[in-house]
């Protein structure tokens, strides 16, 4: 029995201006602000020395740093950030490092101090390339500057870069939504994260919702999207996110096997495993001070940066695994649902059988794997597995940045 896979989750928490749909820990703070770049470093570095002997000896795969808009910050930031990382982890020979980027907030010379600092992966914030659907976003960018975005990256060197694209916009139609998709394929990216808009609450469109498309129109943009993607070499491997073959992004996949992660930085949610016995996993997610100038403040505060913690209860564990592997089109293998919840999967099968039934679930003697109807229903076909007394003890998941 072997403890999974170490990331890093580095959260930056300023952005020009709060996006109305967003509900990250995120803060608009207009244009040409100026940011508190060093100090912000400096507790970064503090943050995750105070994490350190949870995790001595331990290799680190991938790095994201998401917000935000993390491309506020200059390159020299983010150089000493990782000279400091450098200096107090193990970094894998492969390691895969992501900077989220908005279009309108760099340039190519930024963009190469970036690589000079060793990020190697770019997902860039396009959401559209409509000026009408970004108006109706509140994006500050437009569809030429995404463009050129994604150009000045290329000639910086990034050779790994993700754009995020959203569907089910404000007055979009099943047109404009295939010719998001097609400007996006003309970038030749390497990952499309393409997800639906949704009103979450907290944020101002789901306290005054806009007019969005409705359900049949939905579900022809859906359909139809995926199938482009797919014919243009795409292969989808979890709910929202396409990639050329050996591009997934290897910080997500982490999430959604259920390995493990710190998180640094306001609001920054992390997960460590540790073995308690033989056979016998212990978890403990932990989240980090919220609130920007709060966690600043913990700088020199004997309390330091943790804002809360709690262990995963083995009645919880289950749910917990299975609302991250199941948004994998691959599913899981039956002895790594065993090997991380400790539970034999027939203790399962009345609700496996339920699932089934329902057309959600495909099980063999080695993968449970939700079907094409399942991953558009992941949220029912849960309901079906979970025991109901353990949705109490679910922590609420760091968010998993593509």
């Amino acid at each position: 029995m072997a403890l999974p896979p170490l990331a890093l989750y580095i959260h930056v928490p300023w952005c020009v201006r709060k996006c109305p749909y967003c509900d990250f820990n995120s803060h608009g703070v207009g244009h040409g602000a100026e940011l508190p770049e060093s100090r912000y470093v400096d507790a970064l570095l503090a943050d995750l020395d105070q994490d350190l002997a949870a995790v001595q000896g331990r290799e680190i795969v991938s790095i994201f740093i998401g917000g935000g808009t993390p491309s506020l910050f200059s390159a020299a930031a983010y150089q000493r950030l990782f000279k400091g990382l450098r200096q107090r982890l193990d970094f894998a020979p492969d390691i895969e490092i992501t900077l989220e980027a908005n279009p309108g907030t760099v340039e190519q010379s930024r963009f190469e101090g970036y690589r000079q600092a060793g990020i190697n992966r770019l997902s860039i914030g396009v959401q559209s390339f409509a000026s009408e659907q970004l108006e109706a976003l509140g994006r500050i960018h437009s569809g030429e500057e995404a463009v050129r975005a994604m150009r000045s990256a290329r000639n910086a060197g990034f050779d790994n870069v993700n754009l995020d694209l959203m569907h089910g916009l404000p007055g979009q139609t099943l047109a404009t939504a295939l010719e998001d998709i097609e400007q996006a394929l003309a970038l030749e990216p390497t990952h499309l994260s393409w997800y639906q808009l949704t009103l979450e609450p907290n944020t101002e469109f789901f306290s005054h919702p806009p007019l969005l498309p409705d359900e049949e129109r939905l579900w022809d943009i859906q359909d139809a999207g995926h199938a482009r993607l797919e014919s243009a070499g795409f292969v989808r491997y979890e709910i929202s996110a396409y990639a050329r073959p050996g591009r997934q992004a290897r910080h997500n996949l982490n999430y959604w096997r259920f390995g493990d992660y710190l998180g640094i930085g306001a609001g920054a949610h992390g997960k460590l495993s540790r073995i308690d016995s033989p056979g016998q996993w212990g978890i403990e997610r932990r989240w980090k001070t919220r609130q920007p100038d709060a966690y600043l403040r913990r700088l020199n505060d004997p309390r330091g940066f943790i804002g809360g913690g709690q262990e995963v209860s083995d009645r919880a564990l289950p749910l917990e695994f299975l609302m991250n592997a199941l948004r994998l089109t691959e599913g899981v293998r039956t002895d790594d649902w065993e090997n991380h919840t400790g539970q034999a999967l027939s203790e399962l099968t009345p609700r496996l059988e339920r699932a089934r039934q329902q057309g959600l679930l495909m099980t063999t003697s080695s993968r449970l794997q939700a079907t094409p109807q399942g991953l558009l229903f992941l949220n029912d076909l849960l309901a079906l597995l979970d025991d109901e007394d353990s949705r109490n003890d679910v922590e609420p998941r760091a968010t998993a940045g593509q």
